[in-house]
């Protein structure tokens, strides 16, 4: 009688969570729930007026030493050629990051953190799975919660979607985020800081996308970065309104040609990754 109501019990109990046919059981989509409260109630608040700044030396020095600013315009890193010392330095670097109160600094000192962690993390994982063709192909690149800061688990995926894209809805995020990728706005040559975050963002906007990986015209045909179709929510909700955020950064030749025209035909985007490393 007993295994009888078990099985009557379980069997309500799959019906009752599971989703039409196929779909994941709605309790497994569920159980993160705790977690998003967790981030929204620490990482979504800040303290304004704080003054108290993040050291972000170690990142600086680490860039001025491998990231190589190529005649392409492109930004890559010299992955291969991280010595032991200046890979330790760099896991320091991002060992006290995550030792940081986050939620009592001002907004844009949190921005500059965020978009610092991000970026020192992703070439962390590069450098930690080199040599790799793309980062693409590491497992669990952008999901696996490598980062834990203030206790609590964070992957690349939740700062960027559920931190940074939340709390800061401002599109030029996109072109400070670097991903590895050939095709991605440049890692900065120097960290985000507070008193310089407005400017060094209107400048990686301006440097996209007047570069051909951010948009090109062929023909009168517009060819611009897939991010634009990834996160078009972001730029407005449409190609109208991506075309006019673009045009707020264009350069003079550029901007004529794109107010002449009112859609995107082609999305493009290069996955290779940003390697400099020195042939031996």
């Amino acid at each position: 009688m007993c295994q009888r109501f078990l099985f009557l019990l379980v069997s309500i109990c799959l019906l009752f969570f599971t989703g039409p046919a196929g779909a994941a059981p709605i309790w497994i989509e569920r159980k993160f729930i705790p977690e998003v409260s967790l981030i929204d109630e620490t990482f979504l608040q800040h303290k304004d007026g704080a003054a108290y700044a993040v050291d972000h030396t170690p990142w600086a020095e680490f860039l001025s030493t491998y990231l190589v600013e190529g005649e392409d315009g492109i930004n890559r890193v010299r992955y291969g050629d991280v010595t032991p010392d200046a890979l330790a330095a760099l896991e320091k670097y991002l060992g006290d990051l995550q030792g940081e109160q986050v939620e009592s600094l001002d907004q844009a000192e949190q921005l500059a953190f965020w978009i610092n962690l991000y970026n020192a993390e992703t070439v962390r994982t590069i450098i930690h799975h080199y040599p790799v063709k793309s980062i693409r192909a590491i497992d669990g690149v952008w999901g696996e919660k490598r980062l834990n800061v203030s206790g609590i688990p964070l992957s690349l995926g939740d700062i960027e979607h559920r931190i940074i894209r939340v709390k800061f809805p401002d599109p030029r995020i996109h072109y400070a985020l670097n991903c590895a990728a050939e095709g991605c706005p440049n890692l900065a040559k120097e960290p985000y800081i507070r008193d310089t975050l407005a400017d060094a963002l209107d400048a990686a906007a301006v440097t996209f996308l007047n570069h051909s990986r951010g948009v090109r015209i062929n023909n009168d045909k517009v060819i611009v970065s897939k991010i634009f179709g990834w996160y078009i929510e972001d730029f407005g909700g449409s190609e109208e309104a991506a075309l006019e955020h673009i045009i707020k950064y264009a350069r003079p030749d550029l901007s004529t040609m794109l107010r002449a025209i009112n859609d995107i035909d082609a999305y493009r985007y290069d996955w290779s990754l940003n390697d400099a490393s020195r042939d031996d």
